[in-house]
């Protein structure tokens, strides 16, 4: 009688998923617990043998397009540490906010740790040089260089078509439910962006480089010239409570109809997800398909 145990199952799920060393002669195996350092390095043109949550990175991230062959080590804060050994990374990316980890993660493989979310800090120019530093450590020193100009140079192109539209102020928010919502500040990626397109910003105060606290949707009537940018996704419940809401409806820039919705973005993300906010808000409607989708 043959008895095979959980350990067993996972090598054998490890083993049909992951390539054979052999395959990557001098490639190192890579693994990634953070999104940020995941989009950045698939971006320049590397693909790890295993990964966090790549379900919900594909529906939340959902670019750089993540190859079936990553296996995926479950939660980002709590990852998989028997998967973990079993991909045999040589090396394992992460970031500040997986610093309680570290110890654990050391015992695996060595670690090599960017930030691009710092209190106080604009998180662009971070995530420039966490592109720019994984290109150097990993080999990939001209495909981040390259990466780091074309998105510079996307967002210069966007500033300037937009600039006879970036007279109104801008909330950019993420709904939590019908009636709450979380603000985007300046010194979030998505509000640094938006400064760098030429917008103002209506939430006046900082977000901690994140998102601010829920507050009630009735601070978005306190800019009412400002236009309301919604970042995806939407919870159901909420989308299909809004339209009728009273609240809602009565906002200024809901009213004018100064409002749209784009696409799911990862809110913390690296330069690829900067580059897809500029891409989608460019195209969005609140200029009327005056930008393109490119």
């Amino acid at each position: 009688m043959i008895v095979i145990n959980r350990r067993a199952v996972l090598a054998l799920s490890m083993a049909a998923i992951l390539p054979d060393r052999s395959a990557w002669g001098q490639e190192k195996r890579i693994a990634i617990v953070d999104w940020a350092m995941l989009e950045t390095a698939l971006a320049i043109g590397i693909v790890p043998v295993a990964a966090t949550e790549l379900l919900q990175f594909r529906s939340i991230a959902v670019e750089p397009h993540v190859p079936e062959s990553v296996a995926d080590l479950g939660l980002r804060g709590t990852p998989n540490f028997e998967m973990l050994r079993m991909a045999a990374p040589d090396i394992i990316l992460s970031s500040n906010f997986y610093e309680y980890r570290r110890a654990s993660l050391e015992k695996v493989a060595p670690v090599f740790s960017m930030t691009v979310y710092e209190p106080g800090t604009p998180p662009y120019g971070l995530a420039e040089k966490v592109a720019l530093g994984l290109g150097d450590k990993l080999g990939r020193r001209e495909q981040a260089a390259a990466y780091v100009a074309e998105t510079s140079a996307l967002i210069l192109d966007l500033r300037m078509r937009l600039k006879y539209h970036a007279t109104r102020p801008l909330f950019i928010i993420n709904i939590g439910d019908a009636r709450h919502f979380r603000a985007f500040g300046a010194d979030s990626m998505f509000g640094d962006v938006a400064g760098r397109l030429g917008f103002t910003n209506a939430w006046g105060q900082e977000s901690s480089y994140s998102a601010a606290a829920p507050v009630g949707m009735e601070a978005l009537a306190g800019v009412p010239e400002a236009s309301i940018l919604i970042v995806g996704p939407v919870p159901p419940e909420a989308e299909n409570l809004l339209p009728q809401s009273g609240l809602w409806n009565a906002l200024p820039a809901v009213k004018a109809g100064r409002v749209a919705t784009l696409d799911p973005i990862n809110h913390f993300g690296g330069l690829p997800a900067a580059r897809r906010f500029a891409r989608l808000f460019a195209g969005s409607s609140l200029f009327s398909g005056s930008a393109s989708n490119d």
